[in-house]
């Protein structure tokens, strides 16, 4: 879960902000409900100065409310993979790509779009699995994939 990240873990891997995914990162996949605990981790991170911003490739209406009602300032339609979301996030915190981290849930965004970016990632485990079959598919070919980086078969 992102709330057992510490500020002294993000110093130890030379991270000066976050960059923090939504759906099953900070709530469940389009769900309302903060993951237990957020609200006083972003206030712990407040205090002792790590930047925070929200990067989705959620429209707008998806992620609007949801930064209100936390405070963080926030990047829709990331696009991610691709690096226009990261590149927009660092400009708002105005810290360079390679001293912050993606906090996500999925291969093929989170991951592949942090390493393209030159951003160091904090891949978490969802918070609850999708139902819905194309997530299913595609969360296996994640496994697949991260079996061979685990391997070293991919940097």
């Amino acid at each position: 879960r992102v709330t057992m990240l510490t500020p002294e873990m993000l110093d130890t891997m030379g991270v000066k902000g976050l960059l923090l995914d939504v759906d099953n990162t900070l709530s469940t996949h389009h769900g309302t409900e903060l993951l237990e605990g957020l609200e006083e981790w972003i206030a712990k991170m407040r205090e002792k100065g790590v930047p925070l911003i929200i990067l989705s490739n959620s429209k707008n209406k998806r992620v609007e409310p949801f930064a209100k009602r936390i405070g963080l300032p926030f990047v829709s339609l990331g696009l991610k993979p691709l690096p226009v979301g990261f590149i927009k996030a660092a400009k708002k915190m105005n810290l360079p790509l390679r001293s912050l981290a993606l906090c996500g849930d999925q291969v093929f965004t989170d991951y592949i779009g942090a390493r393209i970016s030159g951003v160091k990632i904090v891949l978490l485990k969802p918070i609850k699995p999708e139902d819905k079959l194309s997530f299913k598919i595609r969360r296996s070919l994640e496994r697949k994939l991260l079996k061979n980086v685990k391997k070293g078969r991919y940097q």
